[in-house]
């Protein structure tokens, strides 16, 4: 098992105690999948973003995208819901999007709820009777009944996997936490622009807003109750 109780620490948690074991009991936990859509997986027509974004399209194809599909089995064994969010907009101009998701630019994103490039990646394809929550903004729960519905479901815990982790993950987990769910992010099934970005995100958020682990510890975690 990794360390996690002691990885990924910021100057803030340097010298802080280990927290505690974490318990993830089916019935109160979910697992939200955020944004691993067609689009982004898609080789760019320009030769030199093609090239730029190579190694966030490895870290997709060869981790992410596997060890999410091995998430979720995982927790469909155990009984925890299974919940994806992915950004679309509800009309065909994109009006109803939020203003992050205007500006010129990376974050520039009109993808039309119906749309193929807006669909969860075909290898993660939701379930029949699986949540799916379509947004347009960063945070899931942002503009979104996601807080209600976990509320009704009983649900107190959230296991966080997709990208971008310094993005729409962060902004996610950093509202999950506002709203006191217990959040925990997979390191191993999220991803951003670059390792970098990745890691610096992951220190920033680890231990005040989630706990960070690996997905070799996630099955301890629900199998502890």
């Amino acid at each position: 098992m990794s360390n996690w109780k002691n990885a990924h620490r910021s100057f803030y948690y340097e010298y802080a105690d280990e927290p505690e074991d974490l318990v993830l009991p089916a019935a109160e936990t979910a697992l939200l999948v955020i944004d691993i859509q067609n689009t982004y997986v898609e080789v760019q027509d320009d030769p030199r973003e093609a090239k730029r974004w190579e190694p966030f399209r490895k870290r997709m194809n060869e981790t992410v995208i596997p060890n999410t599909r091995n998430l979720i089995r995982q927790c469909r064994d155990r009984g925890v819901e299974v919940i994806f969010a992915r950004i679309a907009c509800l009309k065909q101009d994109g009006r109803d999007r939020s203003l992050s998701q205007k500006k010129p630019g990376f974050n520039y994103l009109l993808m039309p709820k119906d749309r193929q490039d807006s669909q969860v990646v075909p290898e993660l394809t939701p379930d029949a009777d699986d949540i799916v929550i379509t947004k347009t903004t960063d945070s899931a729960l942002t503009g979104t009944n996601l807080r209600m519905i976990l509320h009704n479901m009983g649900i107190r815990h959230v296991i966080a996997a997709g990208i971008f982790t310094d993005q729409c993950v962060s902004s996610t987990v950093r509202s999950l936490a506002d709203e006191s769910f217990n959040v925990v992010v997979v390191d191993d099934c999220c991803a951003a622009a670059t390792d970098q970005l990745h890691i610096n995100e992951l220190e920033t958020i680890n231990m005040i807003y989630c706990h960070v682990v690996q997905l070799e510890d996630i099955s301890g975690f629900m199998d502890a109750e």
